[in-house]
């Protein structure tokens, strides 16, 4: 076999994979989006489509696992390369878990029969999802781009996320407290911001990938522990 060959045919791997990333991404982004609809509008046969959604999501993930252990095994990539695969296999499964949150959110829709309209949470809930879909699709973007501080930007979203979930839970509990008979409710809605705000974690550990990626610093606790030195070969991230 030719250099020529094989250098087209890791190529085209590598392409597959690129693809790969942005077909699941993006289905994940229209189950968040699904799912949150269902939610709001007690959707309950929205609710079960977006169910159905995940198997896809699954099947991709483990497509792109299939992919990601040929290229390492038969071209062994190394440098910027062999980033770039591990970290794809990384950012898959953050994704496939944030597709198994969605389907948490349609499951309660469908216990729970209908919308919540015991809280007033509608427009926070569905900002909530707005900025987790724009974290991934922003997280996503930065990976292709080889975009450090994109990837950088998708965590101050993620403390807006991170508020709204500490606001309305308060919003949650405030009602609880004064109508006891809607605390099993209330319960279900505490669980589903809890949900909501772990994607957009997901989306965070993806964004962190990305910065190791470009960069060859690990981000992730930073400010919590000892600064790590970065890859050889590679740029710190300025302070």
């Amino acid at each position: 076999m030719s250099k020529h060959h094989t250098d087209r045919e890791y190529g085209e791997h590598l392409g597959e994979l690129r693809e790969s990333l942005l077909s699941i991404a993006q289905l994940v982004e229209e189950m968040i989006d699904d799912a949150t609809r269902a939610l709001i509008q007690g959707d309950v046969e929205l609710a079960q489509e977006t169910i159905r959604k995940d198997r896809r999501v699954n099947q991709r993930e483990l497509e792109i696992d299939e992919l990601c252990t040929l290229i390492l095994a038969k071209w062994q990539p190394v440098a910027v390369d062999l980033r770039f695969v591990t970290i794809a296999l990384k950012m898959v499964t953050d994704l496939e878990r944030i597709g198994d949150l969605a389907v948490n959110l349609c499951e309660r829709t469908i216990d729970h029969g209908g919308a919540f309209t015991e809280f007033d949470v509608s427009e926070s809930l569905q900002e909530m999802s707005d900025l987790v879909r724009g974290m991934i699709r922003m997280a996503i973007e930065a990976f292709f781009e080889r975009d450090a501080e994109r990837a950088r930007a998708v965590l101050d979203a993620d403390d807006r996320v991170d508020e709204l979930y500490s606001e309305v839970f308060r919003v949650v509990l405030a009602e609880m407290q004064k109508d006891p008979s809607i605390v099993q409710q209330g319960t279900h809605m505490v669980s589903i911001l809890k949900w909501m705000e772990r994607m957009g974690d997901h989306a965070t550990n993806i964004a962190e990938h990305v910065v190791f990626m470009v960069r060859g610093q690990d981000i992730r606790h930073e400010g919590k522990l000892p600064r790590r030195a970065s890859v050889p070969g590679t740029k710190p991230t300025p302070k």
